[in-house]
């Protein structure tokens, strides 16, 4: 045997493109090994798929720029929903023509670097 596998972990990230704006987050299984001679390799996998580290030169899945944010999980995915809340009304006081929406399907919006990082923003 040429490795002992020591642990499995599970990590996830949200990603952020400093050059487009896209952003996307992604789940990975961290295995952490020991070669036969004691020393220490961690392994990546995302879906099924080896990779590699995600936290030495992440690529964009859009454009493949390697400036890429790195944030804590449920970032992309918590502007995705603030931001939809914004566009849907609040009231209940909409007046009949304004409920009278189109019901063709709305364009898939492409995220912005502001619209991602806008709502975790100090001020």
């Amino acid at each position: 045997m040429s490795e002992i596998a020591a642990t499995t972990v599970h990590e996830a990230y949200a990603f952020a493109c400093m050059k487009c704006g896209y952003g996307w987050e992604q789940s990975y299984e961290i295995e952490h090994h020991v070669d036969v001679h004691g020393h220490a390799f961690v392994v990546y996998t995302a879906d099924g798929e080896r990779v590699p580290s995600p936290l030495s030169t992440p690529t964009c899945a859009n454009c493949g720029g390697h400036v890429v944010r790195i944030m804590r999980a449920g970032r992309v995915a918590g502007v995705q929903e603030l931001l939809r809340k914004q566009q849907t009304p609040q009231t209940s006081e909409t007046s009949a023509k304004d409920r009278t929406v189109s019901t063709a399907a709305t364009p898939e919006r492409h995220w912005r670097l502001s619209d991602l990082l806008h709502p975790f923003h100090r001020r």
